[in-house]
């Protein structure tokens, strides 16, 4: 295969896709005809932002690309479509970590939101990443939350960074983090994250909204997932802010597995079905008995538990 002819895809609008050439060059890249797409994966876009591509030139001039095959995926990460709920949209693909961007306030991040995103990376193998932004705005009762959330994500073996966007200083550790790896950003409207992107890329300039005050949410300003360079190597890949990040192809059974935490201890349970609700001899139960596993965790898998229909 010539290396010349493959691309990764940067950004997806539709029909059309900009792909950068392994030599650096941007192309705008159509696919014509049908693809062979893996046969496990029915979502609604066929190819997604990080996806390495074969292609050919159509028009050199314009800078036109034909993309004739996807090369095998490392890993992708899905969410329900925005357009269909019994659909799979891929976000990404060929990640090496995955970031959620939480506020404890001016927009308040709900602890389910996050236990969501968190799942469906574990679901997935992707190393997930927590920011907590606008540390600075913290009141009392506020950073009491923010202690907490941090003691009990990096208790479940997470990597938590403190933040406050505007301020490059405090995103240094952040930096470093992301040097030389492909990450997914993702979070709610308002949270910050094109913010922190024009930190980490001085010069890109995206667009930010200030969080309205009348209602205390963010207004929208992504409409297409899109992956950029970061300047000391690396990328990110910013998404759309999501207002629910829904959870797609997980059953009951199972859930339990995607919460580290939980993991450590499910040997241990009496029953190997045991769903940790009212089963005897629940080793995740005791945990939380224990304080191994905060209640706020086990709460929050007994609350996205209600939510998973029962598979009979």
């Amino acid at each position: 295969m010539n290396n010349k002819n493959i691309g990764i895809v940067y950004k997806s609008t539709g029909s059309w896709y900009n792909m950068r050439s392994m030599d650096g060059e941007f192309l705008n890249a159509r696919i014509k005809g049908k693809l062979k797409i893996d046969e496990d994966i029915s979502s609604t876009n066929p190819i997604a932002v990080g996806d390495k591509v074969e292609f050919e030139i159509e028009n050199e001039e314009q800078g036109t690309a034909i993309i004739k095959n996807i090369l095998p995926r490392e890993n992708y990460i899905v969410r329900v479509s925005p357009h269909n709920k019994n659909q799979k949209h891929i976000v990404a693909a060929n990640l090496d970590a995955a970031l959620i961007m939480a506020t404890i306030a001016e927009p308040r991040t709900s602890q389910g939101f996050i236990d969501r995103f968190l799942i469906t990376a574990e679901a997935y193998h992707i190393p997930a990443i927590i920011v907590i932004n606008k540390v600075d705005l913290l009141k009392p009762k506020h950073k009491e939350q923010f202690a907490e959330w941090k003691a009990m994500y990096e208790g479940a073996g997470y990597e938590v960074f403190p933040v406050v966007a505007l301020e490059h200083d405090s995103i240094k550790a952040l930096e470093e983090r992301l040097k030389g790896i492909t990450t997914l950003f993702s979070g709610h409207s308002g949270v910050g994250k094109s913010t922190l992107i024009n930190q980490l890329i001085p010069g890109i300039s995206l667009a930010t909204h200030e969080v309205s005050g009348y209602s205390g949410k963010g207004q929208h300003t992504t409409t297409f997932a899109e992956m950029f360079d970061l300047p000391k190597g690396g990328r990110i890949i910013d998404t759309p802010g999501v207002k629910e990040f829904g959870l797609i192809d997980i059953e009951r059974e199972e859930l339990s597995h995607y919460f580290p935490e939980m993991r450590a201890v499910l040997q241990q349970c009496k029953f190997n079905n045991c769903l940790h609700t009212n089963e005897p001899g629940c080793a995740v139960k005791q945990a939380v008995n224990d304080g191994v596993i905060t209640v706020d965790r086990y709460v929050s898998y007994m609350t996205i538990m209600d939510t998973i229909e029962k598979q009979w």
